[in-house]
């Protein structure tokens, strides 16, 4: 998607992309050093993420039966985290441009595997839901400090790439996180389950301070809430930014509704599926980890509209083929579900870290709370959806949002072409 400010401000941009200083010159790329490290480092942050952020998602049947609650309110466990995430990524990203993208990250991380070691102890739902905010709340300094980090210490041609790589983590760390608590909690229950998602992001959390090398391309910034707010009026100006706030947070709408619902219909009739069984079944998001990882070269090849709209029909085809009674055919739609949100996710966020030449943490943070906000919508949605009409609601308002991503495309093209013949005609003249 080509960015929609005028022609002198798409070449400032261009020119700050082009690594033309010394400066620019000394940022990573792939084989050259640090880059692996900073890769791997990034990888397990996004491990724990989404490990943490998602912990509860694949228990929610247990949840219900153990507090006595129903699909809705269980669903607050994942959609108060992913809410929380969205309100505080912007102030946290803040703190970053002054302190430091890895500061912020490792305190993040830190507070939030703390409370992820006092979830399993919580004595109701209530208080269940309360620790699920504040932890959504601690790891929203993780993905806008991540993505402003790379956006400043890796090399634009690679930026795609290094992003896909975070991405990547964000679906492994989803993945493992389920299975592994699908089958912990069959045997011993979804507190057990969620404690060991607690342990092994410590581990994470300890192997990414270990391994982030140091930044050497930042520059602190300023803490005034009218410097923030003016960088966020700018970000919000910009029509291109703002399509692709909005193409992220459909996305996860879609992702947020179906992940969330899965297990309660996968646990029901034709399927009966039990817990640990369920939790497998998130070996599907290992599709979503090459697809985020492939997004430079669908890019590469199709453009970044053409991306968009590859990653949308593959989302639309996944969700109709899981309305079948199949197994097979679920499992097929999930595997297409997945892939196309992981793809369009990249493509769009890695978008957003290209387009933002200044305040690259306010641009990503502002995804990322649309992003999550989708998620938090969707989970919520997503469930009232599937209370009132079963799965056949949830993957409505999947269809509606995919078509949401199509229009937002639709419209940064006509968008494109109208600037392509205005400058034409002021040419001519």
């Amino acid at each position: 998607m080509p960015p929609a400010s005028s022609g002198a401000s798409a070449t400032t941009h261009a020119a700050a992309l082009t690594p033309s200083s010394p400066a620019a010159d000394t940022r990573l790329t792939p084989g050259g050093p640090g880059y692996r490290r900073m890769s791997f480092a990034l990888f397990l942050a996004g491990v724990a993420t989404f490990a943490l952020l998602y912990s509860t998602q694949a228990l929610l049947p247990l949840v219900s039966a153990d507090f006595g609650v129903n699909a809705s309110t269980a669903s607050w466990t994942v959609s108060a985290a992913t809410g929380a995430l969205a309100l505080f990524v912007l102030p946290l990203s803040a703190l970053s441009e002054r302190f430091g993208r890895r500061a912020v990250m490792t305190a993040s991380l830190t507070v939030a595997v703390v409370v992820g070691l006092l979830v399993p102890f919580a004595p109701s739902v209530e208080v269940l839901i309360a620790l699920r905010a504040v932890q959504g709340a601690a790891l929203a300094g993780l993905p806008a400090s991540a993505m402003a980090f790379l956006a400043e210490e890796v090399r634009p041609k690679a930026l795609v790439a290094a992003i896909g790589m975070f991405v990547a983590g964000n679906s492994i760390g989803g993945m493992s996180g389920r299975i592994i608590t699908g089958w912990v909690a069959q045997a011993w229950g979804w507190r057990a389950a969620v404690g060991v998602v607690g342990v092994i992001a410590v581990l994470c959390a300890l192997a990414f301070r270990a391994l982030l090398p140091a930044p050497r391309h930042f520059t602190p910034g300023s803490l005034s809430p009218r410097s923030l707010a003016r960088t966020v009026r700018t970000h919000l100006s910009d029509p291109l930014l703002c399509r692709l706030y909005a193409i992220g947070a459909l996305f996860m709408t879609v992702f947020g509704a179906v992940y969330t619902v899965i297990g309660y219909r996968l646990a029901e009739a034709p399927f009966s599926l039990p817990q640990g069984v369920i939790g497998s079944i998130f070996l599907v998001y290992l599709v979503g980890t090459v697809s985020s990882a492939a997004a430079g070269k669908l890019v590469a090849r199709l453009g970044r509209r053409g991306a968009l709209y590859l990653a949308a029909s593959t989302t639309a085809g996944g969700l109709l083929l899981s309305l079948s009674t199949s197994l097979v055919m679920v499992l097929l739609g999930l595997v297409l579900i997945t892939a196309g949100f992981f793809a369009g996710h990249a493509v769009a966020s890695s978008s957003v870290s290209r387009t933002a030449t200044t305040g690259r943490a306010q641009a990503s943070a502002l995804y990322q709370s649309a992003y999550y906000l989708g998620s938090s919508a969707g989970g919520t949605l997503g469930a009232v959806a599937f209370h009132a009409g079963g799965w056949g609601g949830t993957v409505g308002l999947g269809i509606l949002a995919v078509l949401g991503v199509v229009s937002v495309t639709v419209w940064g093209s006509h968008a494109a072409r109208v600037r392509e013949r205005r400058g034409l005609m002021a040419a001519a003249h």
